[in-house]
C-alpha cells in the first residue's frame, strides 16, 4: 500500500519548512523511525522521521524547496505499488524571497548569513554656531554675574554668544540664551545619539512571538516559587566531578543536569504534570520528554531529552551536552521527536546571574520550571545564621491541568531531591 509522506509540523506554530537534504534516495529501504530528510524550520534544522516502512518510491519535493505543512513530499510503498501522479516541486530559486539553504547546512542559520538590512546612519546633530569671544589666555570673556547665572542654570558659559564689548558675555546674554538639546546641561559634550531605526524580525523571532502569544493566550498561567538549599547538592556535585575526572572519560555534571534529574524524579511521582490538556481530558504520556531551553544567537529553542525517566544522572549530562552541540550545529541536527515531543519544560538563567524569573509554558506542555543562579546568602539553620548556597525555582503551571497546591507539591518534591542529593543517583 502506497503511503504519502507529507511535510510534518516540527513545532507548535510551524506552517512551512524547507527540504534541506534528503537522507534517503529513491528506491532505498525505509523503516519506521528512520531519518528521511533534514527540514529547516523557522528555528532550526530538524531530522524528519519516517512513519511508514517500505521503499522510498518517489521524491516529490526537491532539496531547497519551501513547502507548506501537510504538502506531499514523497511516497513510501512496495515495489509493485502504483505511485500517484503529483507534480514535482522544484528547488526554490535564489531570487525568491526565501533563499534555499545549501544542502550541507544542517545548523540554524547564523545571524551573519541573513540578508543584510539597510539602515540609515543616524545623523549627528552639530552644535549651533556661536560667536564666542575668548581672551588671549584662552579664558572666556564674561562678567562675574554672567558666570554665576550660567552656573546656576547648568549652562556652559563657553556656549553663550557674547554681545558685550569685544564679545564679552553679559548677564542678559546668559538670561536670554536658549541652549540647544546638544549643549543644555551637558557641559558642551557631544550629543548622545540613539539608533532609532526599525529592526526587522527574523523568521525565528517571529515564530517565537507566535508561540509565546499562543501560550499566554490559551494557557492560564500561575506561578509558585520555592527557595532551594543547594549546599548539599553543590558538595555532592564537587565530589562526583572529582571522581569523574579520575575516570578520564570527559564526563562532568553541571547544576543544570541535577535540576533535570530532580524534575524527572518529581514527575515520576506526580505524572499528572507530564500530560497535555485536551478539553474534557488530560492526555497522559508514557515517557518524560524533558525540554531544555537553549539560547542561540538567532533566538530560543526548547528541544527535549527523550525518555529521561530511564536515564542516570551521568546519562542525562551526556544527553544534554549532545543536544546542545547539535542545536548549535556541531555534529548533526536535532531530531523531529526532540523538537516536537516534549512533555514538560525547564529553563535556566543562572549562568546570566538571574536570581528569579518565571518562564512561559511551551505548548502543549502543562508546566515549566525555571531556575536562577546558585548564590551564597545568610540563612537560619538550627537557630544560627550561617551562609547557605541558595537557588530560586519557579514553576509556571497551566491552571487547567492543576491547582496551586498541586504545583507546590510537585515543586516540593523537586526541592526535596536537590536538598537530599543521594536521591539523584536512584
Amino acid at each position: 500500500m502506497i503511503t504519502e509522506v507529507t511535510m510534518p509540523s516540527m513545532g507548535a506554530d510551524m506552517t512551512e519548512g524547507t527540504i534541506v537534504k534528503w537522507l534517503k534516495a529513491e528506491g532505498d529501504q525505509v523503516s519506521r523511525g528512520d531519518k528521511l530528510a533534514e527540514v529547516e524550520t523557522d528555528k532550526t534544522v530538524v531530522e524528519m522521521e519516517a512513519y511508514a516502512e517500505g521503499l522510498l518510491r518517489k521524491i516529490v519535493v526537491a532539496e531547497g524547496s519551501l513547502v507548506q505543512v501537510g504538502t506531499v513530499i514523497g511516497f513510501i510503498g512496495d515495489a509493485s505499488d502504483e505511485v500517484p501522479e503529483v507534480a514535482a516541486t522544484p528547488a526554490s530559486k535564489p531570487t525568491e524571497q526565501k533563499a534555499a539553504p545549501e544542502p550541507v547546512a544542517a545548523t540554524p542559520e547564523p545571524v551573519a548569513a541573513q540578508a543584510p538590512v539597510q539602515r540609515a546612519e543616524p545623523a549627528m546633530v552639530p552644535p549651533p554656531a556661536t560667536s564666542i569671544s575668548v581672551s588671549e589666555g584662552g579664558r572666556v570673556k564674561a562678567s562675574p554675574i554672567a558666570r554665576k547665572i550660567a552656573s546656576e542654570k547648568g549652562i556652559d558659559i563657553a556656549a553663550v554668544p557674547g554681545t558685550g564689548p569685544g564679545g564679552r558675555i553679559t548677564k542678559s546674554d546668559v538670561e536670554n540664551f536658549k541652549p540647544s538639546p546638544s549643549f543644555a546641561k551637558s557641559g558642551g559634550r557631544s550629543p548622545v545619539v540613539i539608533d532609532g531605526s526599525d529592526i526587522p524580525l527574523s523568521p525565528m523571532r517571529q515564530a517565537i512571538a507566535r508561540v509565546t502569544v499562543r501560550s499566554k493566550t490559551e494557557s492560564p498561567h500561575y506561578y509558585v516559587t520555592h527557595e532551594v538549599n543547594m549546599g548539599p547538592a553543590m558538595r555532592f556535585r564537587a565530589q562526583l566531578n572529582e571522581a569523574l575526572v579520575d575516570q578520564g572519560n570527559g564526563d562532568r555534571v553541571s547544576v543544570n543536569d541535577m535540576v533535570l534529574k530532580a524534575v524527572a524524579t518529581a514527575l515520576i511521582k506526580y505524572p499528572k504534570w507530564n500530560s497535555t490538556f485536551a478539553g474534557d481530558k488530560l492526555i497522559g504520556h508514557s515517557d518524560i520528554n524533558l525540554g531544555v531551553a537553549i539560547a542561540l544567537k538567532e533566538g530560543l529553542i526548547v528541544p527535549a531529552v527523550i525518555g529521561i525517566q530511564n536515564m542516570t544522572l551521568i546519562e542525562i549530562s551526556r544527553a544534554v551536552r549532545d543536544i546542545g552541540k547539535r542545536a548549535r550545529g556541531e555534529g548533526g541536527s536535532l531530531s523531529q521527536s526532540e523538537m516536537t515531543a516534549g512533555t514538560f519544560g525547564t529553563s535556566n538563567l543562572g549562568m546570566f546571574g538571574t536570581d528569579t524569573f518565571a518562564a512561559i509554558i511551551v505548548p502543549p506542555n502543562a508546566a515549566i520550571i525555571a531556575v536562577g543562579i546558585v548564590k551564597e546568602k545568610p540563612i537560619v539553620k538550627n537557630g544560627r545564621i550561617v551562609i547557605g548556597s541558595m537557588m530560586n525555582a519557579t514553576i509556571s503551571a497551566d491552571h487547567r491541568v492543576g491547582d496551586g497546591a498541586e504545583a507546590a507539591i510537585l515543586l516540593g518534591e523537586f526541592q526535596k531531591t536537590l536538598e537530599n542529593p543521594a536521591r539523584l543517583m536512584l
